[in-house]
């Protein structure tokens, strides 16, 4: 099994256009630039785009120095906005064949997963609430600097 990195595309997308509204990099946001930094073909960006811009949080404008901006300020888009954009999928799933209701683990298992699932799925939305584009990118910055002092 693999997770879904759709959610974490997002947020590297939505953090280097951020990174570029900034001023520290005069790079125009194009999905080819962008997928320099996640290191994946532009085509992969440009769906995460669509996701993103269907949701309302990037908006693209055309000519010379076009690209992808953001719809708002980068303290002002939540992992929980993101996560939602990206389909706010549940975190787990039931089995694919309902259990042996004959049984007793069988018949109670799915009311009770349901529950934890349900409350591991608000305590995610929770913690991606409380965290910005803006968290990400001060904290991305720094690990790079920190790396750099090292080096």
């Amino acid at each position: 099994m693999s997770a879904n990195s759709r959610m974490s595309l997002a947020v590297h997308v939505l953090t280097w256009i951020a990174f570029d509204r900034r001023g520290t990099d005069k790079e125009i946001a194009t999905s080819a630039r962008i997928a320099t930094s996640v290191n994946t073909n532009p085509v992969v960006i440009r769906r995460s785009l669509g996701e993103l811009r269907k949701a309302g949080l990037v908006q693209a404008t055309r000519g010379r120095d076009g690209g992808w901006t953001l719809t708002r300020d980068a303290a002002d888009i939540t992992l929980l906005d993101v996560y939602l954009a990206v389909g706010g999928e549940p975190i787990f799933a039931m089995h694919t064949t309902p259990p042996d209701a004959e049984c007793y683990v069988g018949f109670g298992i799915q009311p009770v997963l349901t529950r934890v699932y349900a409350d591991a799925t608000a305590s995610l939305c929770s913690t991606l609430k409380n965290t910005t584009i803006a968290d990400v990118l001060r904290d991305a910055v720094a690990e790079y600097a920190a790396n750099a002092a090292v080096s």
